[in-house]
């Protein structure tokens, strides 16, 4: 028995590629456990655009992200990630392009008509794709369902595999919070049909479509281990950013807001770490849904001693 504990975007990518081995799987989430920082994420598959900020390693390896959770989920929309700037930051995406791959330049206005006269150039990175993250760890769970994984507040049985996020700091010393805060908005007069990422040089943020007229507006990353509500500030900033990409935001209907705290290490590289006879499975960052898969399955091929592939 292997006992997997947490079901947040790490534990419950670790329980399905152990199971799909046929291994034998429990998911373990305490009584009163709150709920995972996934539950806020953006849901981007975007490995491209990460590579921003993120090292080598994200871009090559997240590639394979959006496959597989293709292969698992329903609602994997795949048409790419807009990248746009006001004229005024012009220089902000001619860094971008710097700092990145897998794009080319685009007009805005020929991918979402609706930017019409707004930005007059783009970049656009066609290889990447998003989804709704409540909807994927939905399906997965229904999936480990089919598979007999059992999800029980009770105690270990097996060999742990530990992704409890900032949970883990009781073992995990050099685990980190960073902060995220997010706004879910109504806007049935905007029509986008993929990621739209304005770069702006101290509130960059990213619009992700949920359909029918929702969107997700994120993110903030604060150094901070403050739990609690959105702050006023995240709120203007990211609808500021919103009203600039389309101005029909100004009349949205805020239906959610949410702030969470994501685990991360030193390096803000997700890891998996062995602890004598406990495997961490932690450090999501901002990378959780793009790399959560990836070392779920570098984890079950560690398990059973399955050849890794050639990526």
């Amino acid at each position: 028995m292997i006992s997997v504990l947490g079901a947040g975007v790490a534990g419950l990518c670790a329980a399905t590629a152990l199971a799909e081995r046929g291994l034998s799987v429990e998911v373990i989430v305490p009584e009163g456990a709150p709920d995972p920082a996934s539950n806020l994420a953006g849901g981007m598959l975007a490995p491209f655009c990460e590579g921003e900020s993120a090292p080598e390693v994200v871009v090559a390896r997240g590639q394979a992200a959006a496959d597989w959770w293709a292969a698992r989920v329903r609602g994997v929309v795949r048409r790419g990630t807009l990248v746009v700037a006001p004229p005024r930051d012009a220089a902000e995406l001619d860094r971008f392009a710097r700092a990145t791959r897998g794009h080319v330049w685009a007009t805005p206005a020929e991918l979402e008509p609706e930017l019409e006269g707004r930005f007059a150039r783009g970049l656009y990175f066609a290889d990447e794709a998003h989804m709704d993250p409540r909807a994927a760890m939905a399906d997965l769970r229904a999936g480990l369902a089919e598979l007999g994984v059992a999800f029980h507040c009770g105690a270990p049985s097996g060999l742990i595999v530990d992704c409890r996020g900032l949970s883990a700091q009781d073992r995990l010393p050099d685990l980190r919070a960073v902060r995220g805060e997010m706004l879910e908005v109504s806007a049935p007069d905007v029509a986008l049909t993929r990621t739209v990422r304005l770069l702006h040089p101290r509130f960059p943020c990213y619009i992700v479509p949920r359909g029918d007229g929702r969107y997700m507006i994120g993110a903030t990353m604060v150094e901070s281990a403050r739990s609690g509500p959105v702050t006023a500030r995240a709120v203007m900033e990211l609808l500021s950013a919103a009203y600039t990409v389309h101005p029909a935001f100004a009349e949205a209907e805020v239906t959610a807001t949410g702030a969470g705290l994501r685990p991360a290490f030193p390096d803000n590289l997700p890891a998996i770490r062995q602890d004598g006879d406990r495997i961490h499975l932690n450090g999501m960052y901002r990378h959780g849904f793009l790399m959560a898969p990836v070392l779920a399955e570098e984890l079950a091929q560690m398990l059973i001693q399955e050849p890794a592939h050639a990526d």
